[in-house]
């Protein structure tokens, strides 16, 4: 067996249904052969969106792959595994290397020296015989502890050397292994939340990839406490409807999310690495800390953490839940909890009434998630942002429900990411209405992939929150923008569109929004890939913006 084929055969022992690429390396080929759909995107950083995205949805159950050519594929590809890396996304890169005789020679762009800093793991094949350790270690890391992007470089000249068939008919499929705390541990935690006053709960994604959404529920409704998500775990507890549920934080909150961290006197965080950055909600000083995470890296990184759990989140939870269980012996806990998150939501969302009901012309963007919150079941759709204000807008208002019916993504800013994670997730949940806001900066970046969704017969709806600026740097641009409208950018994205196959519309009328909405879910339904251009408004009242510092 050639080397290229025993590749393809491993990763089809390992679950590989399509393979999401870009040529040219032989890899595609061979993937055909063995009955593996290729998925080409236009441009390879939004085909590790799309495999970022598929991995997400199937939990990194399903194996997810990026395959891109040596050279301009394997540096067109960083910013896309930046972000899968960042964002904690198991999936396997697999670029062509250059012939061995020249690997590593100025000016021979290698993937091996230049992606260490954003990959799990990285190993080149340099012989025949090693190409199934090199891909066993690499699916093993990329799967189990913190999950990540594992990448192989594959020589072209190793490709069509023999290797043993016996090699690639040994194989055996990697397991997920898990582990829990020490009892001591979880008794000496139990009593710490048990005797808190105002304890919050941080649901990170850690809480989706263990499958932790059940326990995280159980866990909260026994000890009667408020659920805040972060950005990347949002959805691991119904905003939509759970009393106990706060929204998410990052860059921006709702006002339930400031209220109760700043009320809380001990906060659990749950399957989060509680890094500190421009995304992510800081916890106020003076707050007693239990942080339980996958990785020992998080630990301490950020914060002088009280009492540390390194666990599986799933495993962490059901401990917990058992411990203190057996603590309360039987007695229920009741509170106001839910009656004063109903309340602070209550008022949150009078105050920000005026944007989220306005008949303004332009469109207020905040009517358009308002009206896709009235018109759209989140337990039916997965929906997904880009970076800048959509991201800001969307992430108070909009109400998750089922795990992974949202997908957030943020410590790695790529503007553009949104589209490919659309399509990845239709891919992995055809079922669902698959829906990603944009602006116009992002649609610059990514837009004409529109057309791999078209092409795929992958349907999704893109909606394009057009402003005609990049508002988001208003107090950033001021000086250029007075002087050479350098914030400034234009475009008609519905045209764009139609041109490269799918069905549009432009709306400038807010009492559009809802029909244009159900008609997109209709034409999704059809089979036909959807652009929505919204023409809004520069609206930058944002919510709460890092009110903790």
């Amino acid at each position: 067996m050639k080397v290229l084929d025993a590749i393809i055969t491993v990763l089809k022992k390992e679950g590989l249904e399509c393979l999401n690429c870009f040529p040219t390396t032989p890899i595609i080929e061979a993937a055909a052969a063995q009955d593996i759909k290729p998925i080409v995107c236009r441009q390879e950083r939004v085909g590790l969106g799309i495999a970022d995205a598929y991995s997400r949805v199937t939990n990194g159950k399903k194996l997810s792959a990026f395959a891109m050519q040596y050279g301009p594929g394997a540096e067109n590809a960083y910013p896309g595994v930046a972000t899968a890396f960042s964002d904690s996304t198991p999936l396997l890169v697999l670029p062509l290397g250059h012939p061995l005789d020249r690997d590593g020679v100025f000016p021979m762009f290698s993937s091996l020296k230049s992606y260490e800093s954003i990959t799990k793991s990285i190993e080149q094949i340099t012989t025949p015989s090693k190409s199934i350790d090199v891909l066993r270690r690499a699916i093993a890391s990329m799967r189990n502890g913190r999950p990540g992007p594992a990448m192989v470089e594959i020589p072209e000249d190793i490709l069509n050397q023999d290797i043993e068939d016996s090699r690639v008919e040994n194989y055996k499929k990697i397991k997920f292994a898990r582990s829990m705390a020490s009892n001591d541990e979880i008794t000496n935690i139990s009593k710490i939340i048990l005797s808190a006053k105002n304890p919050i709960i941080i649901a990170g994604a850690g809480v989706l990839y263990a499958e932790a959404t059940r326990e995280l529920a159980e866990f909260a409704e026994l000890l009667q406490i408020p659920v805040m998500t972060t950005m990347e775990g949002k959805s691991s507890i119904s905003e939509r409807n759970h009393p106990l549920a706060l929204g998410s934080g990052s860059g921006v909150m709702s006002d339930p999310v400031v209220h109760f961290m700043k009320k809380s006197d001990v906060v659990i965080a749950l399957g989060t690495s509680l890094t500190k950055h421009p995304m992510v909600t800081t916890i106020p000083p003076g707050k007693i800390i239990i942080h339980n995470t996958n990785d020992p890296k998080d630990l301490y990184k950020s914060y002088d953490i009280d009492y540390p759990v390194l666990g599986d989140t799933k495993l962490v939870l059901e401990q917990l839940i058992e411990s203190c269980r057996d603590y309360l012996s039987g007695k229920i806990i009741r509170n106001d909890v839910p009656e004063e998150i109903f309340e602070v939501r209550k008022q949150y969302l009078e105050n920000w009434s005026k944007h989220l009901d306005s008949k303004d012309k332009p469109i207020s963007p905040y009517r358009v998630i308002s009206e896709f919150m009235k018109n759209i079941d989140p337990k039916d759709a997965i929906v997904t942002h880009d970076a800048g204000s959509p991201r800001y807008q969307i992430m108070p208002f909009y109400q998750s429900d089922t795990p992974r019916s949202y997908l957030g993504w943020g410590k790695s800013h790529q503007l553009g990411t949104g589209l490919g994670f659309a399509i990845g997730a239709k891919l992995a949940a055809p079922d669902k209405f698959c829906v990603n806001f944009m602006g116009d900066a992002a649609f610059g970046m990514t837009g004409l992939d529109f057309e791999t969704a078209v092409r795929t017969k992958l349907p999704i709806t893109t909606i394009v929150l057009k402003n005609s600026t990049m508002a988001i740097e208003t107090n950033h641009m001021k000086i250029s923008h007075e002087k050479f409208k350098a914030r400034d950018l234009d475009g008609d994205y519905a045209d764009i569109a139609r041109s490269l196959g799918g069905w549009s519309e432009v709306i400038d009328d807010p009492e559009d929004i809802a029909s244009s909405l159900l008609r997109a879910k209709e034409k999704n339904q059809e089979g036909i890939s959807v652009l929505l251009q919204f023409n809004t408004s520069k609206d930058q009242n944002f919510a709460n913006m890092r009110p903790f510092g």
